[in-house]
């Protein structure tokens, strides 16, 4: 079984790798970390299997989805949705897609392992693999500020949702202080996502608004009180907010 893995955290991505390494009939034939280099890699390698991320920058996995029909491909490949939010909308729009089987993360890597074999052979439709009590990823701080922006409602398609996820765990792995955003955090998204300062700080203000408009206002507000009220939160505020309730999640966890 040749499959490609396709999700922007580097560290699951790294860790398939590893554990299917493992597996005498699992071969990873490519990595890629966006929608982009996923068909630029699925025209070109011709896997059997695609682990594909829904939640990614430029692309998304819907948007690969969307175009992987007019690939040329010889044969099109098994499709595995991998997520940290699942609704009954994104089900039915992953289906209607083609999607074949729908991961909830965090999960177990010898699961995965097993379900992948069971569905490729038996050649049925779309199923759900449930999220699992024992994890060999841990992705708790990073699955955390996923599920907040979701519950927000900032859309996963909008480039901010990334730059707004990065940003926050920045946040907490160093630390929030005045200044932080434009002195340090723009500046790295904006030279890893080959953008400007100004082209990030837009973007996660254009995220921030649509959650805002369209999204749960009551939950921003909530979260953001006593400093927000009727005016929609600044995108520093916004971000010091996340980063202070998953850090808080962080540390009930480890005691």
């Amino acid at each position: 079984m040749h499959i490609l893995v396709v999700d922007n955290n580097v560290e699951l991505c790294r860790a398939l790798q590893d554990y299917f390494e493992t597996q005498d009939d699992i071969d990873v034939v490519g990595v890629a970390y966006d929608g982009e280099e996923a068909l630029e890699k699925i025209e070109r390698l011709q896997p059997d299997v695609i682990l594909l991320d829904i939640t990614m920058p430029y692309l998304d996995g819907l948007g690969v989805m969307e175009r992987l029909g007019s690939l040329k491909i010889e044969k099109k490949p098994k499709v595995v949705a991998m997520t940290a939010f699942s609704t009954d909308t994104l089900l039915t729009r992953l289906m209607s897609l083609g999607v074949d089987y729908f991961v909830v993360k965090p999960f177990r890597l010898e699961i995965l392992a097993q379900r992948l074999r069971e569905f490729t052979q038996d050649g049925k439709g779309m199923k759900v693999l449930e999220a699992a009590s024992t994890l060999d990823v841990h992705l708790g701080i990073e699955q955390r500020v996923t599920k907040l922006l979701h519950a927000m409602g900032v859309p996963p398609h909008y480039k901010g949702f990334s730059y707004l996820k990065e940003a926050v765990l920045m946040c907490t792995d160093d630390g929030y202080t005045s200044g932080v955003l434009t002195k340090d955090i723009y500046p790295k998204l904006a030279a890893k996502y080959h953008s400007s300062p100004s082209g990030v700080e837009a973007a996660i203000r254009n995220a921030v608004v649509a959650a805002w408009e369209h999204g749960n206002t009551d939950y921003i507000r909530e979260l953001c009180q006593p400093y927000c009220g009727e005016r929609m939160p600044t995108n520093a505020l916004i971000i010091a907010k996340i980063a202070e309730k998953t850090k808080a999640s962080d540390e009930q966890i480890q005691l």
